[in-house]
């Protein structure tokens, strides 16, 4: 699940930095303060790679999706980007987990049955 979700928000952090710099030409917002909430964005994106598996990790970046999404009204294509992240992030999630309970399952199946000393 780490390498897809991680995959993903790599992804995000590009697609945020973009947005950013076309953000930066609407001349309603301040440069410094489309800079601030970007980058405290792609910073998230970053250190949700390392957060993904444990506790919250996942609802954090269903949070960052949906913020995603929101940016839309500052510039309109990223209601469309943030629905496709949203998507790559659920199939990142469900598959990733699928991927991870088949290595358990390989794992398991791979080890060598235990051996007791025989008492002879």
């Amino acid at each position: 699940m780490r390498t897809l979700c991680s995959s993903t928000l790599i992804g995000e952090f590009f697609v945020i930095g973009f947005a950013a710099l076309v953000a930066m030409k609407d001349p309603g917002l301040a440069v410094s303060t489309v800079w601030l909430v970007s980058g405290i964005a792609m910073v998230l994106c970053v250190l949700l790679c390392g957060m993904v598996t444990r506790p919250g990790g996942v609802a954090l970046g269903w949070a960052l999706q949906l913020a995603l999404i929101a940016s839309g009204v500052f510039v309109p294509t990223m209601y469309f980007m943030g629905a496709v992240f949203a998507a790559l992030w659920w199939a990142s999630v469900h598959f990733g987990r699928k991927v991870d309970e088949a290595k358990a399952r390989f794992a398991a199946q791979a080890e060598p049955p235990s051996t007791t000393p025989d008492a002879a």
